[in-house]
């Protein structure tokens, strides 16, 4: 497992387990975060899974993806990409359950499977605000990310838009579900951050 791994932001380092809360504000800035984020993963030989809500972003994958085959550098890693009607919103409803169990298929599969020492992983949120079933479950499932995420050499990165996410309260909670924060092109440990076993606690599990 690697002891730290780079960001692919100038003096950003990510170690294993890590689950990184990263604001932006629109398309430009995300693609700012997100292709370096991955194009440092590729080139690190990691195993890359992205799961695009924007087809925007989904052609920035697409883009970089067309660019790895024929770079040598990034073809030591491998990028999956999917988008969120095929994952959190599948069968049109978010259950934390059924993505929780993606995320251990594709980075399990990835660690014993396939071989890879580390996987990074990024998750476009902006589904959250589609008002379809289940969606209200959002912050106990970033929460209990964080109990998944030490089992493997895994990174997860979360994407929130503020033009979108402009609810204070709402924003406070997601800051409280995640160890790290990403803004303004610098990772910060999170002081609003709650173990989950403080924060499930105090709410239902499909509370949002």
């Amino acid at each position: 497992m690697a002891a730290s791994m780079t960001m692919g932001l100038p003096g950003v380092r990510l170690r294993p387990g890590d689950h990184i809360c990263a604001f932006y504000r629109g398309p430009e800035q995300r693609d700012a975060l997100l292709v370096p984020y991955l194009r440092e993963g590729l080139r690190a030989g990691d195993m890359c899974l992205c799961v695009t809500d924007d087809p925007a972003a989904e052609t920035a994958v697409i883009d970089l993806l067309a660019e790895s085959v024929s770079d040598p550098e990034l073809a030591r890693g491998c990028l999956r990409s999917t988008d969120s009607e095929s994952t959190y919103l599948a069968d049109g409803c978010f259950v934390i359950d059924r993505m929780l169990a993606f995320w251990e298929t594709e980075v399990g599969g990835a660690v014993t499977r396939d071989g890879f020492a580390s996987v990074r992983s990024v998750g476009e949120m902006t589904w959250a605000l589609s008002g379809r079933p289940g969606v209200e479950g959002l912050l106990s499932y970033e929460s209990r990310l964080n109990d998944f995420l030490p089992r493997y050499p895994l990174v997860a990165l979360c994407l929130y838009d503020l033009e979108r996410f402009s609810d204070g309260e709402l924003v406070v909670e997601i800051l409280q579900t995640h160890p790290a924060v990403l803004i303004g092109g610098q990772l910060v440990e999170n002081p609003w951050y709650t173990d989950p076993h403080d924060y499930l606690g105090r709410r239902p599990a499909t509370a949002s």
